[in-house]
C-alpha cells in the first residue's frame, strides 16, 4: 500500500484530517490536481471568520450567548424539512448541526488556539436575520475573526502537513487528478487517475489540464476533501433550488476553477449517496476584482446596514433585506419578484462617510492589515477616520463602482453601467430623501433606520463598523457612491451524506467500508450541516470539524 490513508484534497478540511492521522502516527497521501502553492485551499483566500459561541472575545464586548441560543439560531435557519421516509436526505445533517455548535460552544476555540490560531478582539455581526426570534440569523454576534485572517486558519494546518511530510508520515501529490475511486471486496481502497503537467502557476490562477501519465494509489481508507461546485455555473445552474426562482444569467465567481465539484460525481459513482444539491449559498454583494486571479473572480462585500439597498429598477428592497441581514432571503427576492427577476444585478447607495467605517472586502488579499498581523495597521484601518486602502482600491478602479456630488449625477453615472437606462432618478431621489427625514430622532418607523440604532446599541459595531445615522444628501458626508452589485457563486450546502464519523453512506443508509468525506464536499458534515441558510463563520468551521471526525475515526481504525 502507498499509505494507511489517501486524503483527496489537499485544502483545510483535508488539512485536518491529515494533521489528526499524523498526531496518532498514520501515513498520509494527499492527493491534489494543483500544485503546492496551493496547500489550504479556499480558505486560504478567505476572510477566516470561525463561528464561536460564549467565547471571550463575545463577553469582553458585552454578548451574552448561550449553546441554547446558538441551536435555536441554528435551527430557524437550517430549516430542515427532509425528515421523512427511510434514509431520509436531512437526518444526518441535523445530527451535524447539532454536534457543530456544541462544539462551537465548548472546545472549538480551544482547540484551534492549541494548533496556533490566534484571534482578534473584532466579533463581527453576520447575517443578523430575518426579523424573527425562531427565523434565520444570528441573535447575536458571533462571527470571529482570526489573526491573518484565512491565512490565520489555514497556515497551521498546512504547516503540520509539512512537520508530517518531514517526520515520514505525509507524502504529497500534487498535480494528481483523481478520475475515480478504486474498491474491492465491497470497499474502497484506494484512487486511479491521471498526472498533470507541472505548472508553477500561482496560488488561485487557473492551472494546464494537460495530462502526461496515469496513477493509481492504495491505502486502507480513502478521505474526499475536494470542495464544492462553486467554480462550475453549469452545475451551479443545474442544481439551482427553484426557491431561489430564476437563476442568474450572468454570475461572478468567488472561488477559483479548480472549485469543480468533480469528485462528488466521481464519490456517487462508486456508492455514496448524494443529498440536498440543490442547497447552496451565493451572495448578492458581488463585486468583480479590478485587479484578479481567477476567472471572473469576484468579491464580496461585507456591508454594515447603513446603504440603501436598491432593486435593478431604483426601489428599494424591503424590510428584512438590509445590507449583512439575509443573504438567501435578498437572493430569493431578487430572483422571484415579478419584473426584477430578469436583471441580474442590485445596487447600494452610500456615502463617503458610510463607506470609510461600513465596507469591508471578503478576502485575505483584501484586508492587508489582518492578514499581515500589523496592529498599528488594523487600528488605522479600522478605527482611525478614512476608507480602507482596499476599499479605496475599489473605489478608484473597480467597474462597479460610481461617485458624484449629487444624486442626479449619480444615478446617471449608474444607468450608465447598465444596457439600459433602468434607474428614474425621481423615483430614486423620493425615497432617499424620505429615509433622510427620518433621520431625526433616535426610533423610527423605517426599518433599514432602526437596523441602524440596533447594530450601534453593539459595542463592536458602535466603535469600528456602524456610522452613526446621518442624511444621505448631507453634503459633508460626500460624495455619494453608487454599487452595482452581482451574484457571487461560492458555497456548496449540499453534497456526500456522511454519518457523524465522515464515513460516506450509500444509498442503503450504511457506511461504505474504506470511504469517508469531509468539507464542502460532504455538505459541510452530513451532506448538509447547515440546511438551507448559514449563520457565517461556519465554511471553515465546517471543514474544521468534519475533517477532524475524519481523521479521529480513521486514527482508531487504521494502521
Amino acid at each position: 500500500m502507498d499509505a494507511d490513508v489517501i486524503v483527496v484534497g489537499a485544502g483545510l478540511a483535508g488539512l485536518v484530517a491529515t494533521a489528526e492521522l499524523v498526531a496518532a502516527g498514520r501515513k498520509v497521501l494527499v492527493v491534489d490536481q494543483e500544485n503546492e502553492a496551493n496547500l489550504g485551499g479556499q480558505a486560504w483566500w478567505s476572510f477566516g471568520g470561525i463561528f464561536l459561541v460564549g467565547s471571550p472575545e463575545q463577553k469582553r464586548m458585552g454578548v451574552k450567548d448561550s449553546f441554547d441560543l446558538a441551536w435555536q439560531d441554528w435551527q430557524g435557519s437550517a430549516q430542515w424539512d427532509r425528515l421523512d421516509g427511510e434514509h431520509d436526505e436531512d437526518h444526518w445533517g441535523k445530527q451535524w448541526g447539532r454536534a457543530y455548535v456544541e462544539f462551537a460552544s465548548s472546545i472549538k476555540r480551544e482547540y484551534l488556539t492549541g494548533k496556533g490560531v490566534k484571534f482578534t478582539p473584532m466579533v463581527g455581526w453576520a447575517e443578523r436575520g430575518d426579523g424573527r426570534a425562531t427565523g434565520h440569523g444570528n441573535s447575536v454576534p458571533r462571527f470571529h475573526v482570526p489573526w491573518g485572517t484565512g491565512t490565520g486558519i489555514a497556515k497551521p494546518f498546512i504547516d503540520l502537513a509539512r512537520e508530517g511530510a518531514q517526520k515520514g508520515l505525509v507524502t504529497f501529490a500534487h498535480r494528481h487528478r483523481v478520475d475515480g475511486l478504486v474498491t474491492s471486496g465491497g470497499a474502497v481502497t484506494g484512487v486511479r487517475g491521471r498526472v498533470l503537467a507541472p505548472d508553477s502557476c500561482e496560488r488561485g490562477v487557473s492551472s494546464n489540464r494537460d495530462e502526461i501519465g496515469d496513477f493509481e494509489f492504495t491505502a486502507q481508507a480513502v478521505v474526499v476533501a475536494s470542495g464544492g461546485i462553486g467554480g462550475n455555473h453549469e452545475l451551479v445552474r443545474k442544481f439551482w433550488p427553484e426557491r431561489l426562482g430564476m437563476p442568474p444569467k450572468r454570475m461572478i465567481t468567488g472561488v477559483p476553477a479548480h472549485v469543480d465539484g468533480r469528485m462528488i460525481e466521481i464519490t456517487a459513482e462508486a456508492g455514496g449517496r448524494l443529498v440536498n444539491r440543490d442547497r447552496m449559498w451565493h451572495y448578492v454583494e458581488g463585486i468583480h476584482n479590478w485587479d484578479p486571479v481567477w476567472p471572473n473572480h469576484a468579491i464580496r462585500i461585507l456591508s454594515a446596514p447603513s446603504p440603501m439597498w436598491f432593486d435593478a429598477l431604483g426601489r428599494q428592497l424591503p424590510a428584512p433585506f438590509f445590507p449583512s441581514y439575509d443573504t438567501l432571503g435578498t437572493l430569493r427576492y431578487l430572483r422571484t419578484t415579478p419584473g426584477i427577476e430578469q436583471h441580474d444585478h442590485s445596487w447600494f447607495i452610500l456615502t463617503t462617510t458610510m463607506i470609510a467605517k461600513e465596507f469591508a472586502l471578503s478576502g485575505s488579499e483584501q484586508n492587508r492589515d489582518l492578514t499581515d498581523r500589523d496592529v498599528k495597521a488594523v487600528l488605522k484601518s479600522r478605527v482611525a477616520k478614512g476608507t480602507q486602502r482596499e476599499v479605496q482600491a475599489f473605489v478608484d478602479n473597480g467597474e462597479d463602482f460610481v461617485t458624484a456630488d449629487t444624486l442626479p449625477e449619480l444615478v446617471a453615472k449608474m444607468n450608465a453601467l447598465t444596457d439600459e437606462p433602468l434607474l428614474d432618478v425621481d423615483v430614486v431621489t423620493a425615497q432617499v430623501e424620505a429615509r433622510d427625514r427620518e433621520i431625526g430622532n433616535k426610533y423610527s418607523k423605517d426599518f433599514s433606520v432602526n437596523a441602524i440604532h440596533n447594530a450601534r446599541s453593539y459595542r463592536g459595531d458602535k466603535i469600528g463598523r456602524v456610522t452613526a445615522p446621518h442624511r444621505m444628501l448631507d453634503p459633508k458626508h460626500g460624495p455619494l457612491i453608487g454599487v452595482k452589485l452581482s451574484v457571487l457563486t461560492r458555497k456548496t450546502l449540499g453534497g456526500i451524506q456522511t454519518d457523524l464519523e465522515s464515513r460516506v453512506l450509500g444509498s442503503d443508509g450504511n457506511p461504505i467500508e474504506g470511504l469517508y468525506a469531509a468539507g464542502e464536499a460532504a455538505g459541510f458534515g452530513g451532506g448538509g450541516v447547515h440546511g438551507k441558510n448559514a449563520l457565517e463563520g461556519t465554511f471553515l468551521g465546517g471543514c474544521i470539524f468534519s475533517g477532524r471526525a475524519a481523521g479521529l475515526s480513521l486514527a482508531r481504525r487504521v494502521g
